[in-house]
C-alpha cells in the first residue's frame, strides 16, 4: 500500500564536522540516505525524494562538503574520505535517527560504501550506483592513474590533481564547461567508439576540446543545466575537485581496511559495464580486485545515468541485507519501471 508524501520538499541546514551540511528531506518513516557524485548536488535526487516518501521513508539528499549550501573548508586534505564519512554520521545523528540506508551515485558511491563498511551500526544496507565498490588497498592511486593515459595523454583524474589547474579551464565558462561534461559522460550523447575518448586530455590540452558538440542528453533540460551551473558559478568547483585530490590520502588513511568486504550490507549495483565505464577498464585490469558485493546488471546508459535514469532506489531500500542479492533487476523504458522478483516499482528520471 502506497502512502502520500507527508510534505513537499524541505530545505535546512545541520551541524556537521564540515560546519554546515545541507540537506534536502521528504517524507516520514525509514530514513534513507542520498548522496550525490561529482559535479552535482542534492538536485540530482529530486525524482527520487517524492518516489521514496511516497513509499513510507523519510528520504534525505545532500549537499556534499564543498557543494552547494554546504560549508567548503579552505584546507584540501579536508575532503579526504574518513572526513566524508564522518558527515553522514553526523547527519544521522542530527536527524535523531539511529541507522540508515545509504545510496551513492559516482562518487556519492565511494562515500555510501565506505560510510557501510566504517560505520556498519549505522548504515544497515546500501547502494551503490555507477560506480562499484571495491575493498580498500591495491597500489597508490596517482601510480595506476599515471599509467592509464600513456605518453600522449592524460587521464581525467591525473588532470584534475593539480590545485588550480582544472578551475582555470572551468571558471571562464562553468556552464559550458558542464553542459559539455554532462553530454560527453551520458550514453545518448557521448561520442562514438572511434571518436575521441572525453576522459582523457591531450598533453598541453584541456578537457573541454573532447567534448562533444550537440544536444543535451535526454535527462538534462536546460533549466535543470541552468541550476546545476548556477551553484558552480556561485561556490565554484574547488570544493568537488578536492576529493579527486585525496585520493591517496585515503589509501593511507584506509590501509587498515585492506581488503575489508561490506558483510551483509549489498542492496543494489548498477554498475556493469556501462558504456562510459568500459573505456576505464584497460587501466582498472592493471590491478584487478574483487568486489564484495554483488553486481546488479541495467540497460547501458553511461556514467551519468543514475540516479536520472529508472533504478529502483525505493526497491533497494526495502530489500534487507540477506534478500537483496538474491533478487533480479531489470527495467523498461516504459513507464520508468523496475521490474523485480516481486513487484514493479516505479520511479521518476532525474529529466
Amino acid at each position: 500500500m502506497r502512502s502520500e508524501p507527508s510534505a513537499a520538499l524541505r530545505h535546512r541546514t545541520v551541524e556537521a564536522p564540515a560546519g554546515r551540511l545541507h540537506l534536502v528531506e521528504q517524507g516520514t518513516g525509514p530514513l534513507v540516505l542520498l548522496v550525490h557524485g561529482f559535479p552535482e548536488s542534492w538536485y540530482s535526487w529530486r525524482r527520487q525524494l517524492p518516489a521514496l516518501a511516497t513509499a513510507g521513508y523519510r528520504a534525505v539528499a545532500i549537499d556534499v562538503r564543498g557543494y552547494g549550501r554546504s560549508s567548503k573548508p579552505a584546507e584540501t586534505g579536508a575532503y579526504r574520505m574518513l572526513d566524508l564519512v564522518e558527515d553522514n554520521v553526523a547527519l544521522v545523528h542530527a536527524l535523531r535517527e539511529e541507522n540508515a540506508v545509504v545510496v551513492g551515485h559516482d562518487w556519492g558511491s565511494n562515500i555510501a560504501a565506505t560510510s557501510a563498511l566504517l560505520h556498519p551500526e549505522i548504515f544497515r544496507a546500501v547502494a551503490l550506483l555507477s560506480v562499484p565498490y571495491t575493498p580498500p588497498g591495491g597500489p597508490r592511486p596517482t601510480g595506476i592513474f599515471g599509467q592509464i593515459g600513456g605518453p600522449e595523454q592524460e587521464f581525467y583524474v591525473s588532470y584534475f590533481q593539480e590545485p588550480g589547474r582544472a578551475e582555470t579551464e572551468i571558471e571562464p565558462d562553468v556552464r559550458g564547461w558542464l553542459a559539455g561534461f554532462y553530454t560527453a559522460l551520458s550514453a545518448d550523447t557521448m561520442p562514438a567508439g572511434d571518436g575521441p575518448d572525453p576522459h582523457f586530455v591531450a598533453h598541453g590540452g584541456r578537457l573541454r576540446d573532447r567534448f562533444p558538440a550537440g544536444p543535451l542528453p535526454a535527462w538534462l533540460s536546460e533549466d535543470d543545466l541552468d541550476i546545476y551551473a548556477g551553484e558552480f558559478e556561485r561556490t565554484g568547483l574547488t570544493g568537488a575537485l578536492n576529493r579527486y585530490r585525496n585520493m591517496d590520502r585515503d589509501w593511507e588513511d584506509l590501509a587498515p581496511h585492506h581488503g575489508a568486504p561490506i558483510v551483509h550490507r549489498p542492496v543494489l549495483d548498477d554498475t556493469l559495464m556501462r558504456p562510459s565505464n568500459l573505456g576505464l577498464t584497460e587501466g582498472m585490469d592493471l590491478h584487478p580486485r574483487p568486489t564484495t558485493l554483488p553486481v546488479q546488471a541495467v540497460e547501458p546508459v553511461g556514467a551519468l545515468s543514475s540516479p536520472v535514469q529508472p533504478v529502483s532506489v525505493r526497491a533497494a531500500a526495502r530489500a534487507s541485507p540477506h534478500t537483496a542479492a538474491r533478487r533480479r533487476w531489470t527495467w523498461t523504458a516504459e513507464g520508468n519501471t523496475v521490474r523485480t522478483g516481486k513487484e514493479n516499482s516505479t520511479i521518476g528520471t532525474g529529466g
